[in-house]
Order: structure tokens, then C-alpha cells, then sequence
């Protein structure tokens, strides 16, 4: 069995690596707000359950049972928003943390059926794949904007998780799923990023949102 506090440490390794397929217990402590020690207990923790390769020093990968069940839980929370979504009324960016609840529910029945009412859908309200019932996910082949260039033109798909602070502030700046933009400016100093889409509207964004938001070339 596997605690609710692990199923988190589970999603947040799914999600940091994700693109490369390894991260780091730093990391990891930034991504959950834990100080290392607890976060290197946890970590070694997982790697008695054979979910997670850990040795000191090196960077940190989920193994094949890990990420199993790491998608399986990131399942749950991605078929939760959407019915949130779709048969509730809720909005996107109202639906993070009442599925962060429902997601430890261990019933597979429950979300089985959720999955039969939202007619197996393979995409969530924001974007990103739903893993099936055994852990399999479709390779999206997007990546964080943080990644591109200046001069870029790409597409707003997704984002690397949910989140209601950043789905409320891309709703601010009328930065909807679809969206496409080009890269004008990188700021050497933060890291920030210029970019234009729409009619001619300009934005700022943080190196922060930028590794949040993902895009398709």
C-alpha cells in the first residue's frame, strides 16, 4: 500500500521527469516546498519500495513500478478535473485541489466508472494526456517554453501540471490553450521571456511560468 504522502512524492517525480526522465532530490524539495532531509528520507523511502533509483549523489529515476504508479495516480487527478469540469460546471482553474483531495481515493471501480460517464477521454481540461488504467501514456511531444528560442513561433498546448494560480493568471492575460506565440526577446539576467500573440499583445513571463507552460513547434 502506498501512503497518500507518497502517492505526492510519486506525482511531483512524474512530473520532474517528465522531460528527461531523471531529477534530483533538490528538486524535488523546491517542487514540494520540503527541506532536503525530509524530502532524502522519503526519497530512500520509495527506493525500499522499488519505486524509485536512489544512491547518493546521483540523479533520481522512477523505476518501471514507479512510473506505473505515479501515472495511475496522475490518472485519477487529470479524470477528476475533467469531470469536475464537464459534469460538474466547475471551472479550470477551480478544479486543482478538490481532485489534489479525490486522487487517494484506491477504489479502481470509482474511476473506472468516472472514466465510462466522461466516455474515456484522452485529454484533460488543460491539455494533457490522461494515462489508461495500466499506467500508459501518450507521448504528447510537447515542450517548456523555457526551452525555446528567441524568434520561435509555437503553440500553447498544456501545462507541466495543474495549477489555479497559473491557469488564473494565463486567464488574466487571455492566454488561452491554442494560443499561438512568438518569441520576441530572452532577458539574459533572469531568464524571462518577451512574447507576442494575439493582436499584437505583449507579455512578460517569469523563467518560472515559462517551465510550466508547454508548447508545440
Amino acid at each position: 500500500m502506498i501512503s497518500q504522502t507518497e502517492e505526492n512524492y510519486l506525482k511531483a517525480l512524474f512530473s520532474l521527469t517528465s522531460q528527461s526522465g531523471e531529477t534530483s532530490v533538490n528538486e524535488v524539495s523546491k517542487h514540494l516546498d520540503l527541506k532536503m532531509p525530509t524530502v532524502n528520507s522519503m526519497i530512500k523511502r520509495l527506493a525500499e519500495k522499488n519505486l524509485v533509483l536512489y544512491e547518493s549523489y546521483k540523479p533520481l529515476k522512477l523505476t518501471k513500478e514507479g512510473k506505473k504508479q505515479a501515472a495511475l495516480i496522475v490518472r485519477k487527478h487529470r479524470l477528476t478535473e475533467l469531470f469536475l469540469v464537464e459534469k460538474m460546471g466547475f471551472s479550470r482553474d477551480e478544479v486543482h485541489s478538490i481532485a489534489e483531495q479525490i486522487e487517494h481515493i484506491q477504489s479502481p471501480e470509482f474511476f473506472e466508472r468516472m472514466d465510462k460517464l466522461l466516455s474515456y477521454p484522452k485529454i484533460d481540461p488543460h491539455g494533457s494526456s490522461i494515462p489508461d488504467k495500466d499506467g500508459n501514456i501518450a507521448s504528447d511531444h510537447y515542450l517548456p517554453l523555457s526551452t525555446c528560442h528567441a524568434g520561435d513561433i509555437v503553440t500553447l498546448m498544456a501545462l507541466q501540471q495543474s495549477s489555479e494560480q497559473l491557469l488564473q493568471f494565463l486567464s488574466s492575460k487571455e492566454l488561452p490553450f491554442g494560443s499561438v506565440l512568438q518569441i520576441r526577446f530572452l532577458e539574459l539576467f533572469d531568464n524571462s521571456m518577451v512574447i507576442t500573440y494575439g493582436h499584437n499583445r505583449e507579455e512578460v513571463l517569469s523563467r518560472e511560468v515559462c517551465e510550466m507552460l508547454l508548447v508545440l513547434k
